[in-house]
């Protein structure tokens, strides 16, 4: 295989990854999953954000490798 395809599948496979466990991060927050979050040791008001900013980012990345077009000549 090339080395552009296994990268390209390997980044696909971690953003998607990264989209699902900050999806979980995310429902924790908004108290879908029973979770004590505040046993934690961190103050709710980071963890929102953090996740939030964690799943926008995963999101985009997996979708720009789904769309990109593979040019190869």
């Amino acid at each position: 295989m090339d080395s552009q395809t296994n990268k390209r599948t390997i980044l696909i496979i971690v953003s998607a990854v990264d989209a699902v466990l900050s999806g979980i991060v995310l429902l924790i927050y908004f108290g879908f999953l029973p979770v004590d979050i505040s046993s934690w040791g961190i103050p709710r008001w980071v963890i929102g954000p953090v996740g939030g900013i964690w799943f926008a980012s995963a999101i985009a990345v997996l979708a720009y490798q789904l769309t990109r077009t593979d040019v190869s000549e």
